[in-house]
């Protein structure tokens, strides 16, 4: 007898259909071929306890299961639940009348409860997109799958709870009335309760006017940014702050950026309706011992990285120079193409890595270097410094747009009682900017704010009268800057020019634009 179940394989942050087939003759015999690794083969063991537990008749037959298309690679338990179900249908145990209408995954546990999966999303996805009726998924992964629409999802707890569905049987005997429904989830409530995080606010921010400006600037045109300034000065705390100023995910967005996270397994581990779909702007901060693996994705068996993980938000590096400079150096080309690929001698997967880099660092080892203050004078050697900045190579340096000083807070600011400019009005001013670009880029899928254009695009929006480009050449050359320095300082310039409402960029909005790439000049000079 030959039974077909149908599921799916995690590839990147798509999925890929998968055909359980099972054939099924009298015998006493288990054969998985289409690519299985080890937790896939394994999964004979855990279905045979689960019937047991379950007191379900003992599958007295030999069984050849093929997993198409054999040459992708099916690794994890999750196909625990469309195995089982395929040996029973062939055992005659489950009826095989519903199994083409619906896609199944499931991890199982030896007593029948099912386990959560990584995917979910991306395999709803892939359920809608080859036409399935339905979705069969663990009961904690239900939310998440059922933000896809045009699908029913339905999440169950145990084994015997997916025979009784697909068998027409109600959903337990104690409650004879009680049907299975599909679950269905309000994506706009979720926008409308969770698009803002409140917790974190500028108001909490004294002084450092300077630095919020050029927190507001970063916000309203994606740059990356790097402080650098005094311990304690507020580095950290400002950046923490930065996605409450950023615009609101799109619907797009939220369901890319909730791909990823359940690919990494991550969605598993959300509370409540916010597991469902990733509504706010990621905020990723890795401690500085990160692996180069860990940081922008791969592995043996490839899995996005602390960069994808970021997709759409913002990644931050405290500390900067005490990160690996090979996990910073693999960093260079992920920030120019917003993507990484990650070539295996099997497989080759793209993961997304559209993010803001937001860094902060000391000037120096002791953390005072060209700090004014008697009380803590900088006890670094020039060579000390000099092998502290150099940690941060010059081409990475050279793809941070705003590069910004800190000093530590006056004690006049520190006592002053009465709350900064909040966060909400700040955002305000952001996405108004952000409103001019998404006009002037309309018609562009692959750009969506100033620091995403090309050079073409650089020519196009960001040309300068006479005044302004004379002003531009004489600090190239006296800074020594270099041609990507050149379009990131226009770039930025446009973004002010926005900010402001100006079409064109006048003298004030390049002057201030000149002034974030100070870090050339000054810091990195010693």
């Amino acid at each position: 007898m030959l039974i077909k179940t149908h599921s799916a394989a995690p590839v990147g942050i798509d999925a890929v259909h998968v055909t359980i087939e099972v054939h099924a003759v009298p015998g006493f015999d288990f054969t998985l071929v289409g690519l299985p690794d080890v937790s896939v083969k394994e999964s004979h063991e855990r279905i045979m306890a689960a019937l047991t537990v379950n007191g379900m008749e003992k599958l007295h037959r030999a069984f050849t299961i093929n997993m198409s298309p054999a040459d992708i690679r099916k690794e994890g338990a999750s196909f625990d639940l469309p195995l089982a179900i395929g040996m029973l249908a062939g055992c005659e145990q489950v009826k095989a009348k519903l199994l083409e209408q619906y896609m199944i995954m499931g991890e199982l546990s030896l007593d029948g409860s099912l386990q959560p999966i990584r995917g979910a999303l991306p395999i709803a996805l892939c359920a809608r997109k080859e036409g399935f009726k339905g979705l069969i998924v663990p009961a904690a992964n239900a939310n998440e799958a059922a933000v896809v629409e045009g699908l029913d999802v339905y999440g169950m707890e145990s084994l015997c709870e997916v025979v009784r569905f697909l068998n027409g049987e109600k959903k337990d005997d104690l409650h004879p009335d009680e049907h299975f429904e599909p679950v269905h989830v309000d994506t706009q409530a979720l926008f409308d309760e969770l698009a803002f995080p409140s917790d974190l606010d500028f108001s909490d921010v004294r002084g450092q006017f300077k630095v919020r400006r050029a927190m507001e600037v970063a916000a309203a045109g994606g740059h990356n940014m790097i402080m650098v300034g005094p311990p304690g000065a507020g580095k950290s705390m400002i950046a923490k702050r930065l996605p409450s100023i950023l615009p609101p995910l799109t619907l797009e967005e939220a369901l890319e950026t909730t791909k990823i996270h359940s690919v990494a397994g991550l969605m598993n581990k959300r509370n409540g309706a916010s597991g469902s779909l990733i509504v706010q702007r990621p905020f990723r901060a890795p401690h500085h011992t990160i692996t180069d693996v860990a940081l922008v994705g791969g592995g043996t068996n490839p899995h996005p990285g602390e960069i994808s993980l970021a997709h759409n938000g913002v990644l931050f590096l405290d500390e900067l120079p005490e990160y690996k400079r090979s996990a910073l150096e693999v960093m260079r080309q992920p920030l120019e193409d917003r993507h990484i690929t990650v070539a295996r001698t099997k497989e080759t997967v793209d993961y997304p890595a559209s993010f803001m880099l937001v860094a902060a660092m000391n000037p120096c080892p002791c953390g005072h270097y060209g700090e004014n203050n008697p009380a803590h004078p900088c006890t670094c050697t020039p060579a000390q410094v000099h092998r502290y900045l150099s940690k941060i190579s010059g081409p990475l340096l050279d793809r941070i747009d705003i590069q910004c000083e800190i000093e530590a807070v006056p004690y006049e600011q520190l006592r002053d009682t009465q709350p900064g400019e909040s966060s909400a009005v700040m955002r305000e001013r952001v996405l108004k900017a952000r409103a001019i670009q998404n006009e002037r880029f309309k018609h562009s899928k692959l750009v969506h704010c100033n620091a995403m254009m090309n050079a073409k695009m650089v020519r196009q929006y960001c040309a300068l009268d006479a005044e302004c480009d004379k002003l531009l050449e004489f600090t190239m050359g006296k800074l020594g800057l270099s041609a990507r320095a050149y379009d990131r300082i226009l770039k930025v310039a446009r973004t002010i020019a926005d900010l402001s409402g100006t079409e064109n960029i006048q003298k004030q909005h390049l002057l201030e634009a000149i002034s974030y790439r100070s870090l050339d000049r000054n810091t990195w000079a010693g």
